[in-house]
């Protein structure tokens, strides 16, 4: 179950969900425990990781129990006038298509962003295959090591997830980096095209129906998210979707 942190509390709340309804309200879903106030919101994935920090959602827009709804342009929500005639219920709000839109590329790039944070498997040359997370201070730790590489290292300094820090061969160490920086690339590549895809929904029903993991259709994939394609389905024996092979 993922968790979240508010502001510099130490206290980590559990969440069932979070999700944008509207390009100003998001959703918050909670198990039991619920913070007393508000700020910026750093999301934890299920094994420990710092996925990503959603700010300005500090207004309680609306409070329904385990359920919480914030704005981050302090707007609170107001109930309906009761309906003149007998038992006709209040119209709910329907979002515009770019309120869609806008949730949507919000939802896509938290998901890539965790999907990154949580960071690939790399076999090495002993047979075994080490974890390695890839957060923003992973990748700029691998930049570093990829200097070390270059100059002509023979053993690397560097740690699996959640791993003491151990010596690595170059070998060893250029196949870690060379699977990082794909993983990367690739998600970042395709979350791109995701949102060339969102950006040309005409119906409420098409940004609906898109989600992180999806086949883009042809006419929003881009030269490099193709070639991207080309080498899944390689690996994947010609069987190229929107997965990572990592």
């Amino acid at each position: 179950m993922e968790k979240i942190r508010i502001g510099n509390q130490e206290t980590l709340f559990e969440i069932e969900s979070i999700r944008p309804v509207s390009e100003n309200v998001m959703q918050l879903v909670f198990p039991d425990t619920m913070p007393s106030v508000w700020g910026n919101i750093t999301i934890y994935t299920d094994d420990g990781t710092e996925a990503t920090t959603l700010t300005g959602y500090e207004t309680v827009y609306r409070d329904e129990g385990h359920t919480v709804y914030l704005s981050n342009d302090g707007s609170v929500y107001t109930a309906p006038e009761t309906p003149e005639g007998p038992g006709e219920p209040p119209e709910p709000y329907i979002p515009t298509l770019e309120e869609l839109q806008a949730a949507k590329r919000r939802e896509i790039s938290v998901a890539c962003q965790q999907i990154i944070y949580q960071g690939v498997n790399v076999p090495l040359s002993d047979g075994s295959t080490d974890h390695f997370a890839l957060t923003i201070e992973d990748q700029l730790n691998l930049f570093g090591k990829q200097i070390q590489v270059t100059s002509g290292a023979a053993q690397i300094e560097y740690h699996a997830d959640g791993q003491p820090c151990r010596f690595y061969s170059a070998e060893d160490m250029q196949a870690i980096i060379t699977a990082a920086m794909w993983h990367v690339s690739y998600h970042t590549t395709y979350c791109n095209a995701i949102n060339m895809w969102i950006s040309g929904c005409q119906t409420v029903e098409e940004v609906q129906a898109i989600f992180y993991g999806a086949d883009v259709p042809p006419a929003y994939q881009s030269e490099v998210l193709q070639s991207y394609l080309t080498q899944i389905a390689a690996i994947a024996g010609g069987n190229a979707d929107g997965a990572d092979p990592a």
